[in-house]
Order: structure tokens, then sequence, then C-alpha cells
């Protein structure tokens, strides 16, 4: 794992380089450098920082020059053994154990038909000075970031987007649609960057650049397609599917551990791990008492201790009580655009803890939830189309009492009443916007009433957006359709986005053998009735992991990797949200409508709605604001 960056045909490309090299230098600390080529027809200037994991030798750091190829490369190839010795009997030779040495030979000998062979995560950037061009691609299903931006007659590419920022900030400008996707949603969908001119390359595909040219994007692997593909072939067997995912995800020359929730997922994967290498440990967290019971979290630490205790598993537990007033601009920073989940605190405080005991490698269960069916947003839009066969004279009063209900009594946070209010909100709505407005943060007419005109403009889009993306595919069930639509959308704009940027903050790499093309092709083989079944979420997996997990893990209640949202909202942030956000850039110029804000904020506070969620993304989104305007970043 590591950090890319680079310039293809600008004139003060060395520069650009060296400043995004430095200002990702936290995703590689082992090493780093920039290599500068200019000819008669080319001028390319890599840089890289790299993070040691696979041969840790000096003669795998980057940029790798052989023959007339250079690469730049962030991520893991997991079979890379396997390819090393196909490309052998065709002829490579190598000077290293690494993978990095396999993707460039690779290209050298499949070019683009190497992606069907690569099974990994990766980013990466190969050049060729005998014909002058340069190629960037992303892994199928965007678990490592590339963002890039056409300058000139060339392009500026980077892994984070600060990086493109801090080499290039006066140039940029905000993009103000995405604030609103950033309002809607907390986070910002893989479609959208939100700076004008800069894009994210999508999953999935390769782009070439040549002399004189442009940019040419092409898509080699889709999910669509895979799910298109998959709902005619007979169902996988998860178990054996999984367990070869796990393993595969364990190559490495440095000791792995995994993240243990006590949840369904990291249980599955932290097991399978322990089972293939009695050296794999793990790392829960834990809150403070008085921050779980407004939340009204449960104590997953519980059956984290108990999976730990039964497989013998060396459990490390992190209680996390953090100073968040001077985290949370850190964790903007970090994000690299305004996205509000505080979970990615979690993983944040969590990688640091591992790396301070020098964890390089971490395992993550995250993709189930979306792949498999496992979110309560699922299960609730299934529950949903039922309520809406019922007469209308039922409907009415169950609304009007749920409506009623408070979300809070004192310093005890309700779970249900709030699930319920969240369930009325989008229960009667047809079905891509019952399942939009199951995750998002607004209704159309809240958001259009929050923001000011120069945003109001832009909510039709975003909302046309969603439903463009929902509507994409030939699938003919409901859970399915929604377990591709958050794979597109919510694993690749939010989790897997905050996951690599908290994580390569504190110079840890996460794996997350769920996020694996084979896996995620077998996902769609699964019918959406097996998914959801009945009121059981995730039953298809569920039937596999009663092979490997003790029943009361299985088939445990849902818990979401959250975080004391609530109570740092409404005690350690009360200031700062009258200061920096009441009295902030977003509301002084008329982005943020300091009536409906005030609102919102009055209700959370009285314990009437569970606003907390949208007070803190419209803090972070103030905050990323001032942070990239104060970079130069034009508004």
């Amino acid at each position: 794992m590591c950090g890319i960056a680079g310039c293809y045909q600008q004139v003060d490309g060395r520069k650009l380089a060296d400043v995004m090299t430095e200002r990702i230098a936290h995703r590689g600390p082992d090493a780093g450098g920039v290599w500068s080529h200019e000819d008669e027809r080319v001028s390319l200037h890599l840089g890289h920082r790299r993070l040691s994991i696979i041969d840790l030798s000096t003669a795998a750091d980057q940029p790798m020059r052989k023959g007339n190829l250079a690469l730049l490369y962030n991520g893991e190839l997991y079979n890379y053994k396997e390819l090393r010795k196909e490309l052998q009997a065709a002829g490579a030779t190598f000077v290293t154990s690494s993978d990095t040495e396999v993707v460039l030979e690779g290209w050298r000998h499949w070019g683009p038909a190497a992606f069907d062979k690569f099974r990994g995560m990766f980013a990466f950037a190969i050049s060729d000075t005998a014909t002058g061009e340069l190629v960037l691609a992303r892994d199928p299903l965007g678990i490592k970031p590339l963002f890039y931006t056409e300058r000139g007659d060339g392009i500026v590419f980077a892994s984070e987007l600060k990086a493109i920022v801090s080499a290039l900030g006066t140039e940029l400008r905000i993009e103000p649609g995405t604030l609103v996707a950033s309002m809607l949603y907390y986070w910002v969908p893989e479609q959208r960057c939100a700076i004008q001119g800069v894009h994210k390359l999508p999953a999935g595909t390769w782009a070439r650049i040549r002399p004189g040219g442009k940019l040419e994007v092409r898509q080699y692997w889709h999910v669509r397609d895979a799910a298109t593909v998959g709902k005619d072939r007979p169902a996988a067997d998860l178990k054996d599917v999984i367990q070869e995912s796990v393993k595969a995800h364990l190559v490495a020359d440095v000791p792995v551990s995994s993240f243990l929730s006590g949840g369904l997922d990291s249980s599955i994967i932290t097991v399978l791990a322990h089972q293939d290498s009695s050296a794999v440990d793990a790392y829960t967290i834990t809150f403070r008492p008085e921050d779980q019971k407004l939340e009204a979290m449960p104590d997953d630490a519980v059956y984290a201790r108990k999976v730990a205790r039964q497989f013998g598993i060396d459990l490390h537990e992190i209680e996390l009580s953090p100073d968040i007033v001077d985290l949370l601009p850190r964790m903007v920073d970090i994000l690299d655009e305004p996205i509000g989940d505080p979970a990615a605190i979690n993983t944040l405080l969590m990688c640091e803890a591992a790396r301070e005991r020098g964890v390089k490698v971490l395992l993550s269960g995250m993709g189930a939830d979306e792949l498999f069916g496992g979110y309560r947003k699922q299960l609730a839009c299934v529950m949903a189309s039922r309520y809406r066969r019922l007469p209308g004279a039922v409907r009415h009063p169950v609304r009007l009492a749920v409506n009623s209900l408070p979300v809070t009594i004192g310093d005890r946070g309700l779970r249900y009443p709030r699930w319920a209010k969240r369930f009325m909100t989008f229960a009667e709505l047809p079905e891509e916007a019952r399942f939009r407005r199951s995750y998002t943060l607004y209704d159309p007419e809240a958001l259009t009433a929050l923001v000011g005109p120069e945003l109001r403009e832009h909510v039709t889009d975003v909302l046309g957006e969603h439903a463009a993306i929902y509507h994409d595919n030939e699938l003919d069930d409901e859970v399915n359709r929604m377990c591709l639509a958050d794979a597109r959308l919510f694993m690749a704009g939010l989790n897997l986005t905050y996951t690599d940027r908290a994580s390569m903050a504190a110079s840890v790499e996460v794996r997350v053998p769920f996020v694996d093309r084979v896996v995620a092709e077998a996902a769609f083989t699964i019918a959406g009735k097996d998914k959801i079944r009945g009121r059981v979420s995730k039953a298809a997996l569920k039937d596999a992991a009663e092979s490997w997990l003790p029943q009361e893990v299985v088939h445990r209640p849902k818990a979401s990797f959250g975080a004391p949202l609530r109570a740092w909202v409404r005690n350690d942030l009360k200031e700062l949200i009258s200061d920096v956000l009441v009295g902030g850039e977003l509301v002084q110029l008329g982005m943020v409508r300091k009536q409906p804000l005030l609102q919102l904020i009055a209700d959370e506070a009285a314990g009437r709605e569970d606003y907390a969620k949208q007070i803190w993304q419209l803090l972070s989104m103030e905050l990323w604001y001032r942070q990239v305007r104060a970079a130069g970043v034009g508004a």
C-alpha cells in the first residue's frame, strides 16, 4: 500500500510532483522518491511514497523502472505468485520478489488483458518511454483511490485530492453541486468530486493518454455487468468463495491483524484468517459508558471477547474517548472531501493504536452488508413495500403516533423510536425514492429549504443521479437492486473512501476480503429472497457462517460501526456548532440558510428529532470549506 502522484506534459511538472508526493507522505513512510523523464515528445514526473508490505527490500522501491516501462503502484496483487510463474514461463525475468514487478511485467506481456488476471486492490500509473504514453488504472470495485485533472496538454494525478489541491490550489474552484450531494448523502458519490475539473478514475477502468492526445477512459469490469450475469447462474458456494478470498488476502511479508467488532462480518474474516494463520491477532474498540448510553449503542466488545476466547485469538481492546474538538478538523483534512460519517474516527484511532504496536496490515469485514443484504435499511425497505399495501386508514394513525415519539429522554437515547421515526420517512414511497430516503439525510423538500439559491438549483440533478444509478440494471428483484446500488454508491463513495483515507493517515493498510471481484460475482448469483429471508438479513451468508461461528454470533442483532455521535454533538461540540457552523462561511455566504439550520439544532437538543448526523455533516462541511479556501481554492 502506498501513495502515488504524477504529472504528464506539464512544464512545471517536477515542482508539482514534489509537492504532491510530500503531501501524501503519510501513505508511505518507508521510502519515497520522484523520477523524471523528458525528451522531445514527453515530460513525465512520477512520485511515490512506499508502505512496505511485500518484498521489504529497497529493490522493490518505486517508481520502478525496467526497460522502457516505469510504474507507480498503490495496492496489493493477491495472486502475484501464480502470475509470476505464468510470466516466467512466457519469458519474463524478475529482479525482485515483489508484486509490483509482477504488475509491471504483466502489463508488458498482456497489456489490458492483464486486468482479467489481476486479483487485488490497486491504483497504478505506468509509462512507456518508447511510445510516450501514460496509462492509469483502478481496481474493479474502487478500493484504492485515484484522482486526476486534465491541465493543458496533459494531466496531473494523485492518490488523494489534497495532493492536487496543495499543488494547484489557486487554479481550482469548489464544485457547488457536490456540496448538495454531501448534504444529502453525508458523503460524496464516486461520480462527483468536490473540486471542479478533478475526477475520480472510475472503478474497473483504465485510461491512456499519448503525446498530443486526450485522456481516453475505458471500462474493463463493472459490478452492474457482474450482477446481470450472476442472476442467471446457479447460486455459488459461499463457504468456498469466502474461505478462498480470506486466504488470498493474507499474502504479506509482514504480520497481518484483523478488526473484530464482534459482528458477523468481522468475526467471519477474523476466524477464517486465524484458522489459516494462528499468528493473526485482532483489534476491537470500546466507548465510555456514558457515551454509549446516550447513543443507545450495544456493547459489541462483549461479542468480540467471546469470539476471541472461543478461537484462541489474541484480542487488543482500544477505548475511544477522543478530544473531538481537536480531532475533528484533522479528520476533515484526512477525508479529502466533505464526508460526515464519524465512523471514520473509529478507523483512524484504531489504526493509530495498531500502528503503535507495529501493525501494518489489518483485515476488515467491510462489504458484506452491501453485497449480501445486511443493512437495516435494506430490510426496512422490504418491510416498507409490505407496509404500503396496508389500508390508508391503518397507516395514518400509525404515522401520527410514531411522529410524536421522542428520540431521547434526559441522557438516554431511545433506539427503537429513532428507528421507527426513520422508517416513517420512507415507508410510503415508491422503490427508488424509498431506498434513497432510507439512508440519506433529507427528503427533497427539506434539503431544498435548507440550502440557499446558489445550491438549490443542484438538488434536482443530485436526486436524478441517484435514480439513474438505481435503475441502471437488468435485475428482477428489489433486494439485489438495493445491493447493487449500495455497491456502486454507499460502499464506493463512503465506506471504501473513509477506510482508505483514515487507515493510510495512520500508515496502515486495510484489506477487505468481501470487496473482491470473485466474491462480488458470487454474491449476485444469490437470489434476493435468500439474502433477506422473512425478517432475517444476510441469510445466505449466515447459512455459510454457521459452519465457522457460534450461533449467538451468527444470529446476534445487527450493530453498526458507529460512534457516540449524539454525545459529541450535544456536549463536546456544542460551542463549535454555535461558533463555527452557525457563525460560519456557508451561512454567511447564503449557501446554508440560518433559520432552518437553527431549527435542526433546536430539535436535536430538545430530543424531538434525531438530527445529530445532519449537524455533524454540516459542521464537517464548514470545516472542509474553510480548509480548501485557505489552500487557495476559489469559491
